[in-house]
């Protein structure tokens, strides 16, 4: 399976709700065995590892989130099918700390995977929302997202991160089904459960 997280590249956008995609994946990365390390490969870092029995390419486009497609061709070029590809990304509709994982759907508003159903000419590919709290009633959405966590989400984030790594990992080890039924707990926030 092919983990893709979306994020932006650059230090300055680290840190930021929209990189939590590259956060999870960065924790993965470090869950996998024998992880060969992030490489530059065609505008993308690439590593691979296994989870379980079950090899894991890890990806991370380094476009700008709204031309994420660009990792999906990529890897849809190098014969992957695009039920294969766990896209994993932040989502204001979600409280923080609550994962979502389904097998296909629309974008619900996200540009990156927008650009990547585009580039896959299908709404059936995997997707792993990590719930990052919807944007004050008068803040700018754009803007939002583009903040770091702040106060008392710093000391959730870490959590919800290593939250997310595991039921990626799980998706690659179990199986997508049975990833969501233990990751998709009625609602419930895993950080707490």
């Amino acid at each position: 399976m092919v983990v893709v997280g979306l994020g932006n590249p650059g230090a300055q956008y680290a840190a930021t709700r929209h990189n939590a995609g590259f956060m999870a994946v960065d924790e993965l990365a470090e869950r996998l065995h024998r992880f060969s390390g992030w490489k530059s490969e065609g505008g993308l870092l690439r590593g691979r590892g296994r989870a379980g029995r079950f090899e894991a390419l890890l990806v991370k486009p380094q476009e700008y989130m709204n031309r994420s497609g660009i990792a999906a061709r990529a890897v849809m070029a190098e014969g992957w099918n695009p039920g294969r590809i766990l896209v994993v990304y932040d989502d204001v509709y979600l409280p923080l700390g609550t994962l979502r994982l389904r097998s296909s759907g629309g974008p619900g508003g996200h540009n990156g995977l927008e650009s990547v159903l585009e580039a896959a000419g299908t709404a059936s590919v995997p997707r792993l929302r990590i719930g990052i709290g919807p944007a004050p009633a008068s803040a700018d959405l754009k803007e939002y997202v583009l903040q770091p966590f702040t106060g008392d989400e710093r000391e959730i984030v870490p959590r919800v991160i290593e939250a997310a790594s595991q039921a990626a990992h799980d998706a690659v080890a179990l199986g997508l089904t049975e990833a969501m039924n233990r990751w998709n707990r009625f609602g419930k926030d895993p950080v707490e459960a």
